[in-house]
């Protein structure tokens, strides 16, 4: 039961701290579209989509409504369409339109499964999807793409590595006219998960039930005006328990949008994703978080160990408000979408290297950075596999989301609008990986893959 006080500080965290859903993510299991033939394939994915989702802009505008809640997004995941290609054959491409155009009929932000999961070797249709992503990301608008090169239990595949670097590249270069927006849409991961509900990197795993709802909460700007109210003496043991509190009074509200939607959709609840996913808005950033912690500016000596406390906390919490808590949940750190994180960058004080440092132990890893655009496809590669052996030896999600931003380089800025924000394009080392991508083969899997 919620009492007046509750309803109060909720209002005034949505009002004045920048509180929301981010986004209510319906996950569909693609796998009866399967045919031989892609054309018959296509049809069978646009109609189950169409006629499962049709209703979730609307759901969500009106439990939006009805409690005074935002809901930023409405997304759909589907099943890896890799999948789909190894039983149809055909060009990939054909159901990046399909999933494109579905969500412009059904009125959704994103939707996101055109991918593959390769962290073992190449199954068929996996290769040719990945060769087509550049292309389905530069003729779609609302379509996402993510790969999964590598996980603990399978090692890195060291090919799909390479191969990712140059289509992170050719993605850019697709779309340079136009902020080389998509490599944004594009996310390589070690050790993806099945009910992720952020972009790029959602898909509905294949371990999924046919249909369910995830709702992902982000309160970067609740948490910190929290940690504000504390005394400047405050323990960090203390500091940490004001973390946890917040971040159960935001679970909370998830669950109350996910119950509810599931409700009015007549779909199965699946989880609350936690994450403090920020934005370029003042306020709402999980760098000012740090900063108020006790840090003068984000990426100084201090900053890994802040963001570890801050990343437990915010699970500990969260887990205490809801049985369902899955997805990533914890800190994202994209840096265009973060207004601390660009002041870092721009000064000076947050490089590239730190954010690796910091990718240990927050939710992800290296997201929404700007790169150069005469970076090579090795060195991107390079930056993958660093992420996917910080994953793999940890038990961790981690992903890559870098834009080359062609034609223009380091200290320049790149505009992407909106929840993208726009970042400073940061210096990356030009010392060449190229013998090491170019080896191939697998990293095998360490030791501590070995639980049975």
């Amino acid at each position: 039961m919620y009492n007046e006080s509750e309803i109060i500080e909720t209002i005034k965290m949505i009002q004045e701290q920048n509180l929301d859903v981010r986004t209510i993510t319906m996950g569909i299991s693609l796998i009866d579209c399967m045919d031989t033939d892609i054309k018959k394939s296509c049809e069978k994915v646009y109609n189950k989509i169409y006629n499962y989702a049709k209703d979730l802009v609307n759901v969500g505008n009106a439990i939006s409504k009805k409690y005074g809640i935002p809901i930023i997004n409405k997304r759909v995941a589907v099943t890896p369409i890799s999948i789909l290609v190894g039983a149809s054959g055909g060009n990939p491409i054909e159901y990046a339109k399909t999933l494109d155009k579905v969500a412009n009929d059904i009125g959704i932000d994103f939707i996101g499964g055109y991918s593959a999961l390769v962290q073992k070797g190449f199954a068929p249709g996996d290769k040719e999807l990945i060769e087509s992503i550049p292309e389905a990301l530069a003729i779609t608008t609302k379509l996402c793409s993510s790969v999964n090169v590598a996980s603990t239990r399978a090692g890195i595949n060291l090919d799909a590595v390479k191969l990712m670097g140059e289509k992170i590249k050719k993605a850019a270069e697709l779309t340079k006219d136009n902020n080389c927006i998509g490599a944004s849409k594009l996310v390589v991961f070690c050790n993806a998960v099945e009910d992720n509900p952020f972009m790029a990197g959602a898909f509905h795993g294949v371990g999924e039930a046919d249909c369910v709802i995830n709702v992902g909460v982000s309160g970067p700007g609740v948490v910190r005006a929290a940690v504000a109210k504390a005394p400047k003496d405050a323990s960090i043991a203390e500091i940490a328990e004001i973390i946890k509190k917040t971040a159960f009074k935001v679970t909370r509200m998830g669950q109350l949008v996910g119950v509810e939607a599931s409700k009015m959709l007549g779909r199965p609840f699946g989880i609350v994703d936690l994450s403090l996913a920020p934005t370029p808005a003042v306020g709402d950033s999980v760098a000012h978080i740090l900063e108020e912690i006790g840090l003068e500016q984000c990426g100084c000596a201090g900053t890994t160990a802040c963001l570890a406390m801050l990343n437990d906390a915010v699970k500990k919490g969260g887990v205490m408000a809801s049985s369902r808590v899955g997805g990533l949940s914890g800190a994202f750190i994209p840096v265009s979408e973060d207004a601390g994180m660009i002041d870092a960058a721009q000064s000076g004080v947050l490089k590239i290297e730190k954010l690796e440092a910091m990718t240990a132990v927050c939710s992800v890893g290296l997201d929404m950075i700007v790169i150069p655009g005469d970076t090579t496809a090795e060195v991107i590669s390079a930056i993958i596999a660093d992420e996917a052996a910080i994953g793999m030896i940890n038990s961790k999600t981690t992903a890559v989301r870098v834009i080359p931003a062609i034609g223009r380089k380091e200290g320049e800025q790149l505009n992407f609008g909106g929840l993208l924000g726009y970042a400073p394009i940061m210096s990356v080392s030009k010392v060449k990986p190229d013998v090491f991508i170019n080896r191939g083969g697998q990293i095998p899997a360490p030791l501590n893959s070995l639980k049975n």
